[in-house]
């Protein structure tokens, strides 16, 4: 039961490579005499940023590399450098002689404190090679004497190095041996993020094989069996089985079940992490004195019965269970007793006793017991943490955590959570098997745990990295928090119906035909240099963009969403604002419910709740008072002003004075006016409740267990027509095109179309990839580029905006590609949010990107893009 591994190379002939495996996460330390060729051979067989040289740092503290003044300000330096690399799980090289035990204890503790493998690489090399490569650089002025010192200090160190806690030595001998050296990065026991699975992650079994006989089948598992019955195989055609650790004590027939789990572990059909228990075990059978107690004197009376070869067997199966394992990509992390982000993929003394034991608070509870430390309340990270060790009666969801010990060996279940599906399969034990010091509670009992869908401040705080499966790592800086924490608290819903904020959208780049601002040809024309050959074209709503959260009825919407109101959905802006007030988005909502239940989406897509990106008519409905207060007050001042302007201007000509130029610009000016009002006036009919609202959906974002990303936009511009069928008084049909990027006649069509649009006093156009979600290289493509009209672009510029001074102004946009950086940031956090919530994760984990959309809002961005 070993998570690392000590070594000593050994002399061999020099035509033969010499392998030295370093662990992928290790503090490397070069150890040897000066002159010893170090720093040649951290040059040769790491990278330039992973190599600290001590003389490198003297450097940097003093100006001189040789000035022995400065070695205590230089190895700070140097430690200081070396822990912001480990802390970031970065392999790190330390060049230095090393030759002294304080130096060396130094850094063994450095790696210690970090969770990683320190491992030392000697370079022993004869003194007079040394002396000699010392007298050859002129900036090595000291004599043979401290080479002399140096190397009877190394030689007094080697048999120690591996006492001092290097979990690896490797010692080359002499220069054939250096040059024939090979350095091999090895995984860390624990990393298996190359197996994906599908798993199916078994919680604690303690011997009870009859129950994990039916849990397996029940998971679909196919038995095999010896010649006595003996079940000694299980395998599924397309999963593998991860078992989480106390296999054995307190149970019927601990033999049995170690001798099925180790047949599928050897078999490939399963992987296993050590438990507590096995931790002890390992102890007894290996002949330690240990307190036969908490089940073990039952597990080695059992085994008594077994043969001398099989308790062997399983002495070394158990003793060689790594601490915890890393799969999925890092998606998933198993653990007996869990384990916190800062240990995941690290390996220690620390680390292996948190994956078995878990955190105490020191403190015993009136059973004797350890108070165990929650730390499943605090856990942030983004991998899911899979555990047993403390038994719960129901499996549930804390913080993208599940602990799977359902206390079968205390008359509780057997339980397995299939990954990635989250789908939780359990077997009801046969009996109680074995009486708790602490009563087990039961199902409905309180588990003294934190609400999983509480949000804490501290999840949106400060500047914080929210980790995408499109675009890696987003940054949210600590200011844009803060003014998103704003807006959250105190205008937008109920957090647990904000699943999803719409991205803000690109526009496309500035046309060079001198009347116009922007025009399809450019919108195609990224596309094609980007790889997409097909893209739809879609009308652009003289609306407001919404997002439309509907349940079937007010029960799924308090089973689901955790809501304690009575309400079947909301409908809400991109702020995560309400379009109305409580009884008008009732109504919306009711109607929209029986839009989607006459169109037969509840049964087609087997939900219970639907959530839309839409877009909401008329801009009036949402915009009044900014049309009333900022474009009605500019255009009927412009209005009155003007023409009286033009009045006086043509007396005044008339009366021989010259202002021609002025009077000419002033008439511009009151035709760009009445152009303006009726640009704005467009979007704007009276409503009186819901009577003149339009709802004009356009893509399906999620359902219950499934987004939609991967379908393409006819699919679901076909979703939206059968909402516009069984309601056109309520639902709009979103006009589109499809266009070949790579057809010049296609891409006139399109052209064309959207010259059709504007001209009729359309807002313009919406150009997205057929497929949806398209990778463009290594980034995706923009979901959408925006095209529009000339005409409505005056409502955004202003009424004097196509004024060749000004249009030629506008031309020099310079924030288009911060907008286009925005757009693909916020459609990565949209894309995550949507994720989470098809798999179920608590509401925090839902929150993060869906907040982190809205703080991006306020980057100084034009918003006029």
């Amino acid at each position: 039961m070993s998570d690392t591994l000590t070594e000593a190379s050994a002399t061999v002939p020099a035509t033969e490579p010499i392998r030295l495996g370093i662990p992928a996460m290790a503090l490397v330390v070069l150890v040897g005499v000066s002159g010893s060729g170090k720093s040649t051979f951290a040059r040769d067989h790491f990278g330039p940023f992973e190599v600290i040289s001590s003389d490198y740092c003297r450097g940097l503290v003093s100006g001189d590399e040789n000035d022995q003044a400065a070695t205590a300000d230089a190895f700070d330096v140097l430690h200081y450098i070396a822990g912001k690399r480990l802390a970031a799980g970065r392999l790190t090289v330390v060049d230095a002689t090393n030759t002294q035990p304080e130096a060396r204890r130094k850094l063994v503790e450095l790696a210690r404190a970090h969770d990683v493998l320190p491992v030392a690489v000697v370079l022993d090399v004869p003194e007079k090679v040394c002396v000699r490569r010392n007298a050859q650089r002129p900036d090595r002025d000291f004599g043979a004497h401290v080479v002399r010192r140096q190397r009877d200090q190394l030689r007094r160190s080697l048999r120690g190095l591996a006492r001092e806690g290097f979990r690896r030595v490797h010692v080359l001998h002499d220069e054939r041996e250096i040059s024939a050296a090979v350095v091999v990065r090895e995984r860390l026991l624990s990393d298996f993020r190359h197996l994906t699975g599908p798993f199916d992650v078994i919680g604690d079994v303690h011997g009870c094989r009859a129950e994990l006989e039916e849990l397996l089948e029940a998971l679909g598992y196919q038995i095999s069996r010896d010649s006595s019955g003996r079940p000694v195989d299980a395998a599924h055609p397309e999963r593998t089985a991860v078992f989480l650790g106390d296999l054995v004590d307190r149970g019927p027939d601990s033999p049995g079940v170690l001798r099925l789990v180790m047949g599928m572990v050897a078999a490939g059909h399963a992987q296993a992490v050590p438990g507590n228990h096995e931790n002890k075990l390992v102890k007894a059978l290996s002949g330690r004195s240990v307190q036969r107690t908490h089940g073990l004197a039952e597990t080695l009376d059992q085994l008594a019965g077994e043969s001398d070869e099989f308790r062997a067997e399983v002495l070394a199966f158990c003793r060689d269970l790594v601490s915890h394992r890393i799969l999925d990509g890092g998606r998933l992390v198993v653990a007996h007793a869990g384990l916190k982000e800062a240990y995941q993929g690290r390996a220690s003394g620390r680390v292996r006793s948190f994956a078995l034991y878990g955190e105490t608070t020191g403190e015993t509870d009136e059973f004797g017991l350890p108070v165990r430390y929650p730390w499943a309340d605090d856990y942030r990270g983004p991998a899911m943490v899979l555990y047993g060790h403390t038994p719960t009666p129901e499996p549930v969801w804390v913080n993208n955590t599940m602990c799977l010990d359902t206390g079968c060996v205390f008359g509780g279940k057997l339980t397995a959570l299939r990954y990635p599906e989250k789908h939780v399969v359990s077997v009801p034990a046969h009996r109680v098997w074995y009486e708790p010091a602490k009563p087990f509670p039961r199902p409905g009992e309180d588990s003294g745990r934190r609400e999983p869908d509480l949000l804490d401040i501290d999840d949106v705080l400060g500047r914080r990295g929210v980790e995408t499966g499109l675009l890696g790592r987003v940054t949210v800086r600590e200011e844009q928090a803060a003014g998103a924490l704003e807006v959250m608290s105190r205008f937008a819903l109920d957090p647990h119906w904000l699943l999803y904020l719409p991205p803000t959208m690109a526009p496309c780049a500035t046309s060079a035909q001198p009347d116009l601002l922007e025009h399809p040809a450019e919108a195609f024309d990224a596309y094609r240099a980007d790889g997409v050959a097909r893209v739809i074209c879609e009308q652009k709503h003289m609306g407001s963009r919404a997002v439309a959260l509907i349940c079937r009825d007010e029960q799924v919407a308090v089973r689901r969403f955790g809501v304690a109101e009575d309400a079947g959905g909301v409908v809400y802006t991109r702020t995560g604002r309400p379009f109305f007030g409580p009884e008008t988005t009732a109504a919306l909502v009711d109607r929209l419910r029986a839009t989607a239940t006459a169109a037969g989406l509840w049964d087609r897509l087997d939900t219970g709740w639907l959530l839309l990106d839409c877009e909401l008519l008329p801009w009036s409905a949402k915009a009044e008072e900014l049309l009333r207060h900022q474009y009605a007050a500019v255009g009927a001042a412009a209005r009155s002003a003007l023409p009286a302007a033009v009045e006086a201007l043509t007396a005044a000509r008339g009366s021989g004075l010259d202002v021609d130029a002025l009077l000419t610009r002033t008439r511009a000016r009151a035709v760009n006016a009445e152009a303006f009002t009726e640009a704005y006036r467009r979007y704007c009919w009276p409503t009186d409740g819901l009577d003149g609202v339009r709802i004009a959906p356009f893509q399906l974002l999620a359902s219950e267990g499934a987004t939609y990303q991967d379908r393409d936009h006819g699919w679901h511009l076909d979703v939206a027509d059968r909402l516009a069928e069984a309601a056109p008084d309520l639902i709009e049909t979103t006009r589109r095109l499809a266009v070949d990027t790579t057809d010049p006649d296609s891409v006139a069509a399109g052209i064309a179309w959207w010259r059709e649009l504007t001209e009729a006093g359309g807002e313009g156009m919406v150009v997205k990839p057929w497929d949806n979600l398209v990778r463009a290289g290594r980034v995706p493509a923009q979901p959408g580029v925006k095209v529009r009209g000339r005409e409505y672009l005056r409502i955004i510029y202003g009424p004097d905006y196509t004024e060749p001074a000004n249009l030629d102004r506008l031309r020099e946009r310079r924030s288009l590609n911060r907008k286009r950086s925005l757009a693909l940031r916020e459609y990565a956090l949209g894309l995550e949010a949507l994720s989470r919530v098809a798999a179920g994760e608590p509401l925090w984990r839902v929150h993060e990107p869906v907040f982190a959309v809205l703080a991006l809002e306020s980057e100084p961005v034009d918003p006029r893009l």
